[in-house]
């Protein structure tokens, strides 16, 4: 027990701290925020060697910052306070009008939200959830509340709504049978089920979305934007950046295609389309 709360509190302690680039310790730090979907802890475990590299190899700089919820994470990026964003948060047509630039994404195929119960489950419907207890992140979640909500009030079904704080702890809510179901991300519930043993099938599924996105503060030098973006691009090709990749996802149990592509924003307009029809309010 002591020897893990001293990784967790390392790890965490890591997070917060300068991110060491050789021949950089002049230069400030750029701050680049990531929406933690998991525990601080396998966040920071899983985004510290990315920046590492990446501050190595565009000579920029990059320090992790995370916040304890998203929308504390999402009011200081509102206040302009981080350089860089990894989220899916930032295309409501409020913060759309903050000017935040799209510039890679992961190379994965895109993402799902889902309505999930255990495997087990006498729920076999939407209709079956109302009145019931159902799992979603925080009023800021794309996939893990805007989407699974705007499905159940199109089917006139009324739940219960039990926010969790990110989209691994509405898994394991689900699994010790806290909650009747829970609105997902369907690639994090697919690793978490991998990771922990547990089966579970989807009463609803959405539309395919491109996967959260790495997004640059408008204030930012071209120049420096552009070296983060190349470096972010090019770690696939690299074998220390490959390899770095590869051991974030032997963490986190991913499948498929590794690294980043480059984007803009008009790969997130289906994101804006539904903000402008949800029946969420």
């Amino acid at each position: 027990m002591l020897l893990r709360a001293i990784t967790r509190a390392a790890a965490i302690v890591l997070a917060a701290l300068f991110i060491h680039v050789p021949g950089a310790a002049a230069q400030q730090a750029h701050s680049f925020y990531v929406l933690h979907q998991r525990s601080i802890a396998l966040t920071a475990q899983y985004w510290n060697p990315i920046l590492t590299h990446v501050s190595r190899k565009s000579g920029v700089p990059l320090e992790l910052k995370l916040a304890k919820t998203a929308q504390e994470g999402n009011a200081n990026a509102e206040a302009g306070k981080y350089d860089f964003l990894y989220t899916n948060h930032f295309f409501t047509p409020e913060r759309d009008r903050l000017g935040y630039k799209v510039i890679v994404r992961p190379a994965s195929p895109g993402i799902r939200s889902q309505i999930v119960v255990p495997v087990d489950s006498a729920i076999q419907s939407l209709q079956d959830l109302d009145g019931k207890e159902v799992g979603f992140v925080s009023p800021d979640g794309f996939t893990g509340y805007w989407l699974p909500m705007d499905a159940l009030l199109r089917a006139k079904v009324h739940v219960k709504v039990v926010f969790t704080g990110n989209q691994e702890a509405s898994s394991a809510q689900l699994r010790v049978n806290k909650i009747a179901a829970a609105g997902v991300n369907s690639s994090v519930m697919a690793r978490y089920g991998r990771r922990e043993s547990f089966q579970y099938r989807a009463l609803w599924t959405s539309e395919m979305y491109q996967d959260l996105c790495i997004m640059a503060n408008p204030k930012l030098p071209a120049d420096k934007v552009a070296a983060v973006k190349a470096a972010l691009v090019n770690m696939v090709k690299d074998p220390e950046g490959r390899q770095v990749l590869q051991a974030g996802a032997d963490l986190l149990k991913m499948n498929g295609e590794l690294g980043f592509v480059a984007a803009d924003n008009r790969d997130y307009d289906n994101y804006r389309r539904f903000y402008r029809t949800t029946q969420v309010k």
